[in-house]
């Protein structure tokens, strides 16, 4: 059974790639600038935004562009729409973070609201939470994104009835930099979701 890539956000660079489109440019280059300029610029009215970590932000920012215009909540059930990420640095920056406000006994202020950001999986929670999905989801941790790892494992789930549609994709922040690619997979379409359609848009 065949699967398609119905809707995508790239976001690298300050440059922000909605379905072949370049919807926003930045000068920054710093991530936490970056994503707090996006937000601004889209002005979806969630406030919780800003408590987030900024991996989750750069997650939440790339899911939003990326299903604004497909009425997704329109065509499946809150349980039939899945999540799946993927990184290769988890959460290291918020564990940086925390780490320091652990490190020194004589300044010793360990923060919950750092801590609670120290697991990739709640960027999927954030995500889920905004949208109301219920369906499947999972966080992989790969050395480099794999799309034949991400293809396999989403067109499984939608193959075997798990779900109906699924937001997939790669959202990483290190020391190294940023990026994020969340994509849409649903049963129809043009694009399918193959290794080699995912590679084409990962490295445009």
């Amino acid at each position: 059974m065949k699967n398609y890539i119905s809707s995508y956000c790239k976001i690298k660079n300050g440059t922000v790639i909605v379905n072949n489109n370049e919807v926003f440019r930045s000068e920054a280059n710093d991530l936490k600038s970056v994503v707090k300029e996006i937000y601004r610029s889209i002005k979806p009215g969630y406030a919780k935004f800003f408590k987030m970590d900024d991996i989750s932000k750069l997650g939440f920012i790339a899911a939003e562009l990326m299903l604004k215009d497909t009425n997704l909540k329109n065509r499946y059930n809150d349980s039939e729409i899945g999540i799946v990420l993927s990184n290769s640095s988890s959460t290291i920056v918020t564990d940086s973070e925390f780490q320091d406000t652990i490190q020194d006994n004589n300044n010793y202020f360990p923060s919950p609201a750092i801590f609670v950001y120290t697991l990739p999986n709640i960027m999927i929670g954030e995500i889920s939470i905004r949208h109301k999905f219920q369906g499947e989801n999972a966080f992989f941790l790969n050395e480099k994104f794999d799309s034949i790892f991400i293809s396999n494992y989403v067109n499984s789930l939608i193959n075997n009835g798990k779900i109906k549609a699924c937001l997939t994709g790669w959202v990483e922040y290190s020391e190294n930099g940023y990026e994020a690619l969340i994509y849409l997979v649903e049963q129809d379409g043009n694009t399918e979701h193959t290794e080699e359609n995912i590679n084409i848009i990962y490295n445009k």
